[in-house]
């Protein structure tokens, strides 16, 4: 097993195959899925995942998804005129199963400033951002522009692009000498309290 341990990608790994098999993987298939030829460098990558706070085991040494467990669905609620409703058990669904449809290319990133602020994007925000996929007009994006990072909504037209602004107080960017782009915005995540 190796010395330095990529957290974020180890995690992401056994959430994917959490996410295949709706079951928690062995040890033998952490080893399998992490290429280790025993199961004590799995044991090892479990054991530094549960210290640092990441996964849980049970006391027969299962591990257990705290941060993946499902959250109960209980219908749905009027974003309108209010309406009778009630609860009623629908679905139980995981905010990973919902919002990331390709673990390996998904990556969260906090706001700062109000660029997009029209979008619904505020600063403190937490963005789900999705790298490989090529972006389309009016898609949110996080891109390197004249070596700058910035979010701003893309647009391309007559092969010129430029990067717009969620707040009329910004202009718009056209890339001087180099854009590349980081990934598109895919949900915005956002705590009240």
């Amino acid at each position: 097993m190796p010395t330095e341990i990529d957290f974020a990608s180890s995690i992401q790994k056994i959430r994917g195959f959490y996410k295949e098999s709706h079951r928690s993987p062995s040890f033998s298939e952490i080893a399998s899925l992490f290429g280790y030829k025993s199961k004590n460098a799995a044991f090892e990558l479990v054991d530094k995942l549960v210290q640092k706070g990441f996964l849980k085991k049970d006391s027969k040494g299962k591990i257990l998804f705290d941060r993946l467990a499902g959250v109960r669905l209980l219908g749905t609620v009027q974003a309108g005129w209010p309406s009778p409703a009630e609860e009623e058990l629908v679905d139980t669904m995981s905010l990973d199963e919902f919002l990331v449809e390709r673990p390996q290319q998904t990556f969260l990133i906090k706001v700062t400033g109000d660029s997009m602020i029209d979008a619904g994007i505020q600063e403190g925000d937490l963005v789900l951002v999705e790298r490989g996929r090529n972006p389309k007009n009016k898609d949110i994006v996080i891109a390197q522009v004249d070596n700058e990072w910035t979010m701003k909504y893309y647009e391309k037209s007559g092969g010129q692009v430029r990067l717009i602004a969620a707040n009329k107080k910004y202009p718009p960017i056209k890339p001087r000498e180099e854009l590349k782009i980081g990934g598109i915005i895919v949900a915005v995540i956002r705590k009240y309290r």
